[in-house]
């Protein structure tokens, strides 16, 4: 089976902890059992998000105020980077026998996406609500809760067209796991003559990991995170586990906007494109959740 993955920007750097290099070697250690377990039995494309890691850098860049800060478009390519060598070398260290390769990935989005102008897209640190305001007012973010916290709040295009796309196919039909569109992508609009230009935004790493699956016509896709499930009434004594599912039934409920709601959305449009099966759980459960074992898992029927 042909297996696309995408690994949560809170499952590499988990809620809480500073955004240190060597803290995110360790988890992507782990990461990179658990996708080993699953590429040892099947062709796996890996993709990752990048909300922590991109929200560090934009904070490091304005601190410097030599320069003009870096757009979006730029720290996500630094972020793909980045992430994308830890998972690499973690791979090849549980896969000595593999060929595993890195890739920048540029995505076009509409530049009269309405997005663009509604930022919804969390990215960096946590804070407070007081902190979360001051910074808004100090630095001119807009903010957002996040759960329980407040995290700055970026624009979030829908991606449209993955621009390396023949790439990845001949990577995949050679038989190399493939580490792509990390932090859901560059965002780039192409000009009629065909230029390309970035984007001031971060594209949801869940959006664009769907387009992918489905370019690649994959057998599953999983979405792998820091909670064990998809919950109906998240935060609430009520909070039930979703075990199985129908996009049609998913979209029955409400989920929060730039956390959960980007994944249901994401294993609907796969689902429903393919019909494929999609799961959605916790990072050490991958093996498990493609079997049907754990996690949320939707199917067509």
């Amino acid at each position: 089976m042909l297996v696309v993955i995408a690994l949560g920007g809170n499952a590499l750097i988990r809620r809480g902890q500073p955004p240190e290099v060597e803290i995110q070697r360790q988890n992507i250690k782990l990461a990179a059992k658990a996708l080993a377990e699953v590429a040892r039995e099947h062709q796996v494309v890996v993709t990752h998000g990048n909300g922590p890691q991109v929200g560090l850098l934009a904070m490091q860049a304005e601190a410097y105020k030599q320069v003009t800060p870096y757009p979006l478009d730029v720290l996500d390519a630094e972020t793909e980077g980045e992430i994308g060598y830890l998972i690499e070398q973690e791979l090849c260290n549980q896969l000595p026998e593999r060929q595993i390769v890195t890739l920048l990935t540029q995505i076009e989005v509409d530049p009269r996406d309405p997005a663009l102008a509604q930022p919804t897209k969390p990215i960096g640190s946590v804070y407070s609500e007081t902190e979360a305001k001051l910074l808004a007012q100090e630095r001119g973010w807009a903010v957002a809760p996040d759960g329980n916290v407040y995290r700055r709040v970026v624009p979030s295009p829908e991606p449209k067209r993955i621009l390396e796309l023949p790439t990845i196919r001949l990577l995949v039909e050679v038989g190399a796991l493939v580490v792509c569109a990390g932090g859901g992508g560059i965002p780039v609009v192409v000009t009629p003559a065909g230029s390309i230009r970035g984007v001031e935004a971060v594209i949801d790493k869940d959006l664009a990991t769907a387009l992918l699956a489905i370019e690649l016509q994959a057998d599953a896709l999983l979405l792998l995170t820091d909670v064990d499930a998809v919950y109906t009434d998240w935060n609430t004594p009520e909070a039930q586990p979703i075990q199985a599912s129908t996009p049609q039934q998913l979209r029955n409920h409400s989920f929060a906007p730039g956390s959960m709601q980007p994944k249901v959305e994401a294993v609907c449009r796969f689902v429903e494109a393919t019909k494929g099966m999609a799961g959605i759980g916790k990072l050490e459960d991958a093996a498990a959740i493609l079997l049907g074992n754990s996690g949320t898992i939707i199917r067509a029927e």
